[in-house]
């Protein structure tokens, strides 16, 4: 693998060295179906592996390709698309109520992952590893216009999620420290299993720009207190 790595790079790499390997994350992809692929440039070559791009505004390749693009887009509305089976399926089945546009959140998967790899795959309070339950919370909430950025997420399992977000779990902004709520005993009489986590250090990502935000975490604070 060293080998490969060098021989793109054109660089050495020492038979101990531990080269990086980087990714770009697609957000919101979407595809055009076979009929409507456009034709790949002239000047692409088939191996090419990064940092080939086109601009847009000034480069005549670039420019044809967006005006392919847009051009597609535009003939393929949402009111003339026709529906798949799945649509068809969905519409006619008694199982489901009445079909509803979703207003996705833009960024969503990208911040899943970023949190995720952040964290090391691990809950930031439990250290629980089962990637399945583990989930990406927003500190300040989206809707108030919390960003998706990795200083805006902790990585929790889901129950710990979902007692964050009503504020029944909180992290002190200054101790970066968990704060069960009273009202966990106070509503529902129980809470043992969550109890024993207050005052816990929360796990902490190694690189400083994914450290949860104390901006964040204090209006997180002051809206559940």
């Amino acid at each position: 693998m060293r080998e490969r790595i060098a021989k793109y790079r054109r660089v050495p790499i020492e038979p101990m060295e531990n080269p990086k390997i980087g990714c770009i994350l697609l957000a919101e992809p979407f595809f055009f179906r076979e009929a409507e692929w456009i034709p790949i440039p002239s000047d692409f070559s088939l191996n090419i592996v990064q940092g080939k791009g086109y601009d847009s505004e000034d480069g005549t390749t670039g420019k044809a390709l967006w005006g392919a693009v847009t051009e597609r887009l535009a003939t393929r509305a949402s009111a003339n698309l026709d529906p798949g089976p799945a649509t068809i399926a969905a519409v006619q089945s008694i199982r489901y109520g009445e079909p509803m546009v979703v207003r996705p959140r833009l960024g969503q998967g990208t911040f899943r992952v970023i949190v995720t790899d952040a964290y090391e795959r691990r809950c930031a309070i439990t250290g629980e590893r089962t990637l399945p339950v583990l989930e990406a919370a927003h500190i300040k909430p989206y809707s108030s216009g919390g960003p998706h950025e990795p200083g805006n997420g902790l990585l929790l399992r889901s129950d710990l999620h979902t007692l964050f977000d009503q504020g029944y779990v909180n992290v002190d902004a200054d101790q970066l420290k968990v704060v069960v709520s009273s009202r966990i005993r106070e509503e529902f009489e129980n809470g043992r299993d969550y109890y024993h986590l207050h005052g816990r250090a929360i796990r902490l990502p190694r690189e400083t720009d994914s450290l949860p935000s104390r901006e964040y975490l204090a209006f997180h604070n002051s809206v559940f207190r």
